[in-house]
């Protein structure tokens, strides 16, 4: 998962330690739940929910696969995931004025507030 988050040329992690490979493992074992994409054997992509907050708290392809419908896909895996354990909304944030901030707006996510003029937040209903 860190060699695909390192990978990605937007929501470039400023400092990489921020995200450690302990916090994957949390996020996989006891906050909530992540899934994979793999091609030939090998992960190109991934995401995770939070069930703590109902957030989807990463959501990652390498550079080379986007395009193709993977994070699509993951992405709705994990509101899956938090709509089924009965949440009302799901919630994410990510870096303004990027592809991922568009992405999540054309997948009908409802964008809202700003925080630092370079953070945008989404929240997705029920459906």
């Amino acid at each position: 998962m860190s060699r695909i988050r390192l990978a990605v040329r937007e929501n470039v992690l400023s400092d990489p330690a921020r995200v450690t490979l302990q916090m994957y493992r949390d996020y996989l074992d006891t906050l909530g739940r992540g899934w994979v994409c793999e091609q030939d054997g090998e992960i190109v992509g991934f995401s995770y929910a939070a069930h703590g907050d109902a957030s989807i708290w990463a959501l990652f392809v390498l550079p080379e696969c986007e395009g193709r419908g993977i994070a699509r896909r993951l992405l709705a895996l994990a509101t899956d995931y938090l709509f089924g354990l009965g949440e009302r909304q799901v919630v994410l944030s990510t870096a303004a004025d990027t592809r991922a901030d568009r992405f999540y707006a054309a997948q009908g996510w409802a964008r809202g507030a700003m925080k630092d003029d370079r953070e945008v937040f989404f929240t997705l209903p029920r459906p």
